[in-house]
């Protein structure tokens, strides 16, 4: 069994997955788990543990059932919890589908739902509860919709010091996960 102390970043890709120079990179969901590796390569103490990085990475135009499926769930199977990114511009991608169904259905991870177009705890909520263009956001991706009342997930805006606590949050972990429910930090 794999040492699960990674953070397993999912966020949108453009698919067919693009060959180009830039590939991922040119993704709007793709730039803000940069930021996430921006800050742990500044700061050595930011509680990001990146399960990307614990494999090889592939290439773009790698096949999806051999390489790109197996090394996903290799991936999420060395993982406390998901990091995922929920914007605007997230599409319901193959890759998408099985990060969540895998991860949440599979490996019982807790998530940690970052908001990039939310900047604060208020930002989020309306009443001491999610507003419902947050709620709207979670219909991007069934998967998610369907299955996040079987774990804890937390939801947050994209602001450095929450994201922190969240990581840092033992609800929030494979082993020391709270019961499934949804949770936001209140102002």
């Amino acid at each position: 069994m794999a040492y699960r102390n990674g953070n397993y970043a999912a966020f949108h890709v453009a698919e067919p997955f693009n060959s180009s120079v830039l590939g991922a990179h040119a993704t709007k969901d793709f730039c803000y788990y940069s930021m996430l590796r921006a800050w742990k390569g500044k700061i050595a103490s930011f509680p990001f543990n990146d399960s990307h990085g614990k494999t090889y990475n592939v290439r773009d135009n790698s096949l999806w059932e051999t390489t790109l499926k197996p090394r996903l769930r290799e991936r999420i199977r060395s993982s406390k919890n998901i990091v995922l990114f929920l914007s605007s511009n997230t599409l319901n991608s193959r890759a998408l589908r099985e990060e969540i169904d895998y991860g949440i259905n599979n490996q019982g991870l807790p998530v940690i739902v970052i908001y990039p177009e939310y900047d604060s705890k208020s930002s989020l909520l309306v009443n001491g509860k999610l507003k419902q263009s947050v709620k709207n956001l979670w219909t991007k991706l069934p998967a998610f919709n369907n299955s996040m009342s079987s774990v804890p997930t937390l939801h947050i805006p994209m602001k450095k010091e929450i994201i922190e606590n969240a990581l840092n949050n033992n609800d929030f972990m494979l082993s020391t996960k709270t019961s499934a429910d949804y949770y936001w930090y209140n102002v």
